[in-house]
C-alpha cells in the first residue's frame, strides 16, 4: 500500500532552504520516494489553512517512508530543514 509524507513549511531562511531542496532528490530516489507537490500555489478553499508551502511525497510502502525520513542519506538535510524552516509533517498510508 502506498504511503505519503505530507509537509507543511514555513521557510525561515530562504537561502539555507534551497540548499535543503537540492539535497533531498537523491536521498528520495533510494528509497523509492517522488515529489506529488513540491512547493507551488497554494488556494485555500475551506477553513482557515493556508501553508505557505506544502509538500507531498510519494513512497511504495510506510516502511520505505519510515526507512528514508530515518536514513543516514537524508540525516544531513534533514538538520538542515529543522534549523531554516518550522514544518509539520505527517505520514499517512494510501489506497
Amino acid at each position: 500500500m502506498a504511503a505519503y509524507i505530507v509537509v507543511q513549511v514555513d521557510v525561515k531562511d530562504p537561502e539555507g532552504y534551497a540548499s535543503y531542496r537540492n539535497m533531498v532528490p537523491a536521498t528520495l530516489e533510494q528509497y523509492g520516494g517522488s515529489f506529488l507537490v513540491r512547493g507551488g500555489r497554494v488556494k485555500n478553499l475551506e477553513g482557515d489553512w493556508e501553508p505557505s508551502r506544502f509538500v507531498i511525497i510519494e513512497f511504495d510502502t510506510l516502511q520505505q517512508a519510515k526507512a528514508w525520513w530515518s536514513s543516514d542519506q537524508y540525516a544531513p538535510a534533514k538538520k538542515l530543514r529543522q534549523q531554516t524552516a518550522h514544518t509539520e509533517m505527517i505520514l499517512v498510508e494510501g489506497v
